[in-house]
């Protein structure tokens, strides 16, 4: 018995020193061949992978008068031979399909100094705060009240307005389509074009309001500076309301004055050029208010704006006032440098004053943007203002069948909630300066 204790005793130390043998060559191994080994937790194919991320392409070594023999001359593939290298064919005309650009430092319009651009698809992180230091605006909550008073008034309203707006909504949402719920691109721009079409009926009342034009899809540009950086706004500026006469200033002398004790809000540690895009081929001083010199309608009266209106680029609330604040101060720039010079950077003796209006078919915001000054490098001095009215409200419920728990209709269909006062904001804008 003690002789098979003493044999079961000899095996096991055996097999013991032939695993640790066994394991103390594996890792010698390893470290020969730098750590590369078969690693048994994973698929043959993502070690496929990791291993040949790691290879280095070998170098090829050019020794002259030692050249491959190719199979060039034969004009077919030979079995054997190498593959010959032909120089790069170049045509000798243009074809856009394959063109080439240029590296960037080759471009006529490099410069080192980089310039970051805002567009019709910019997501700024900090939303109006962040646009607001771009511009160098002070917000003021609420539309201006001598703007408010416009709707107010029975000689300004339409003949059984509250009936007609309905009809208006009723139109996008239910009687423009065949489908069950129609997507928010289709009823939102409806519903734009059906209100405008309801406002333009005060022309018999308002002859002012037959100087303007509607122009879609206008493209303009503009570039300042804010502090050390060089900035520029680019793009479509959606539907413009366009008009032979500017509109009036809203805020008066001493408002603009009182604008110099404003601090404008920071938001440290984020950067305020963050999500804005930054190039180094540019054009310095780029002013177009994207309409020519002898156009009938110089001046931007109101800008249209739809939510959804790009299927590719979804912006939240926050960032599509945002956009509205960048896009009414880019035009209401290009109008200044256009009119005062690119060079001068002053406080304007007549402020230029732009409103916008978005929407994504119910809810509405409504802003009014008054240019002050073009001095944008430093933070002191006299501010631009600019008047928000967000999240309004058209109205609640617009369903094709009712809202129906537990028995119990939540909603009836139809329209439901309907708010006259928003329409009431949105008339209002439309008359200012017809008055």
């Amino acid at each position: 018995m003690a002789s098979l204790i003493t044999e079961m005793l000899t095996e096991t130390a055996a097999a013991l020193r032939f695993v640790k043998s066994v394991h103390h060559r594996r890792l010698s191994w390893l470290s020969a061949c730098g750590g590369r080994g078969r690693y048994l937790s994973v698929s043959h194919r993502s070690m496929a992978r990791t291993a040949s991320s790691r290879w280095e392409p070998k170098e090829k070594v050019h020794i002259p008068g030692l050249e491959k023999v190719t199979y060039g001359e034969k004009m077919h593939y030979v079995p054997g031979l190498a593959k010959p290298i032909y120089p790069e064919w170049s045509r000798d005309y243009t074809d856009p399909r394959h063109y080439k650009s240029p590296p960037v430092e080759e471009m006529p319009l490099y410069k080192q100094k980089e310039c970051y651009v805002f567009h019709q698809r910019t997501s700024l992180l900090e939303g109006v705060r962040q646009a607001l230091w771009l511009t160098k605006s002070k917000a003021i909550s609420g539309l201006p009240q001598e703007l408010l008073s416009l709707a107010e008034s029975p000689a300004n309203q339409l003949p059984n307005q509250d009936s007609r707006v309905q009809n208006a909504i009723k139109h996008a949402r239910f009687w423009d389509t065949t489908q069950e719920r129609p997507p928010r691109v289709k009823y939102s721009n409806t519903l734009l074009f059906n209100l405008l079409h309801l406002c333009s009926n005060l022309q018999c009342t308002h002859p002012l309001t037959r100087r303007r034009m509607i122009a879609e899809k206008c493209s303009f540009a503009a570039s300042w500076t804010r502090g050390d950086d060089l900035f520029q706004i680019r793009g479509q500026n959606g539907l413009v309301y366009n008009s032979m006469d500017p509109l009036t200033r809203v805020s008066g002398t001493q408002e603009v004055s009182a604008t110099a004790d404003h601090t404008l809000e920071t938001f440290y540690p984020v950067s305020p050029t963050v999500d804005l895009q930054k190039v180094h081929v540019y054009k310095e001083d780029v002013n177009c208010t994207g309409f020519g010199d002898k156009y009938f309608f110089p001046h931007a009266h109101t800008l249209y704006f739809l939510e959804d209106e790009d299927v590719r680029c979804k912006l939240r609330p926050e960032q599509f006032r945002a956009k509205m604040i960048m896009f009414l101060f880019g035009s209401a720039l290009a109008r200044a440098h256009k009119l005062f010079g690119a060079k001068t950077m002053c406080v304007l003796d007549h402020p230029i004053t732009v409103q916008a209006v978005g929407t994504n078919g119910r809810i509405f915001q409504f802003m009014v943007f008054q240019l002050n000054t073009t001095d944008l490098r430093q933070d002191d001095g006299i501010k631009n203002q600019v008047w928000l009215d967000e999240d309004v409200e058209l109205y609640d419920f617009a369903k094709v069948r009712p809202l129906i728990k537990k028995k119990e209709v939540k909603v009836p269909a139809g329209l439901a909630g309907y708010k006259a006062e928003t329409f009431s904001k949105f008339l209002a804008l439309y008359l200012h300066s017809t008055v």
